[in-house]
């Protein structure tokens, strides 16, 4: 029998990857939106009614299915008390997989928001498998970065020149896949790209790709979240945002992990084969 899977996030960079690649393979999707009515699905996805903050939502996306895709607001410091309800509600529903999407490092920190949510899920007696990204290439396509490359032909960043093994939200996608797919239920993945860039590299490579001058500054820490909170987000965010920049100062997100290939079968992708894919998107934009 087809499997369905509750995809939450399913507008956002990773879970939109998440449904279209699981959809693609011919698992049943539903994709979760406050707006259902909004979301173009293709085929083997539906649009579902799902607020994180509304619990008849949460219950009625996750009636009948059989996996849970499991991602939590954007930046969100209350991202514990908001996800375990949820968690909850999936023990109840008869869910007999969750996969949840959590950040590199994360273990490291026993008070970080997502680490008490794996903490949360692992106590909670549901299968589970954790997946920990490190920040995404896509990021500098279509997420925060993307206004600052084609707005002011530049990276304005508080990474200093440390490194990032930046990773694309297709190969994040591919292992929740796997995950699914093999059960590979009880495993924790540390998910990173090939190889650590700092941002003076990315530049360059995004220069050479989209054929146009851009160029990394770096940014003194106690600048960056004023220049968030300026572009529209919300002065909590903008002080997480600014936090997670200070492990990449300190080197913590320059480490590289095999876990993609590992359960995949390949390695992930390299940005500079990242770039070409998307450099339209910036000749678009310059």
């Amino acid at each position: 029998m087809t499997k369905t899977i509750v995809v939450t996030g399913a507008t956002g960079q990773v879970g939109g990857s998440v449904a279209a690649a699981l959809a693609a393979a011919g698992l049943q999707v539903r994709a979760a939106t406050r707006e259902p009515g909004n979301y173009r699905g293709d085929r083997n996805m539906t649009p579902v009614r799902f607020d994180y903050h509304d619990p008849g939502t949460v219950r009625s996306a996750l009636l009948g299915a059989d996996g849970l895709f499991l991602i939590a607001l954007p930046l969100d410091f209350a991202a514990p008390q908001v996800l375990a309800p949820i968690i909850d509600q999936a023990k109840v529903a008869g869910i007999n997989h969750v996969v949840l999407h959590s950040a590199l490092g994360v273990d490291q920190n026993e008070e970080a928001p997502l680490r008490k949510v794996e903490r949360y899920l692992m106590a909670s007696g549901l299968p589970y498998t954790i997946l920990r990204p490190n920040f995404f290439m896509d990021n500098f396509v279509s997420g925060s970065i993307a206004p600052m490359i084609n707005e002011a032909n530049g990276i304005f960043l508080p990474a200093a020149d440390s490194k990032t093994s930046f990773i694309a939200t297709s190969d994040i996608a591919a292992v929740a896949l796997a995950a699914f797919e093999q059960g590979l239920v009880g495993k924790e993945f540390n998910l990173t790209g090939p190889e650590a860039l700092d941002h003076h590299q990315v530049a360059a490579i995004i220069n050479e790709a989209a054929d146009r001058e851009i160029a990394y500054q770096p940014l003194a820490e106690a600048d960056f979240p004023a220049l968030l909170v300026e572009r529209g987000l919300p002065e909590s965010a903008a002080q997480y945002l600014a936090m997670l920049y200070q492990f990449v100062r300190e080197g913590y997100m320059a480490r590289l992990s095999g876990d993609v290939q590992l359960v995949t079968g390949r390695a992930p992708v390299r940005f500079a084969a990242f770039a070409a894919a998307h450099a339209e998107t910036w000749r678009k934009g310059s």
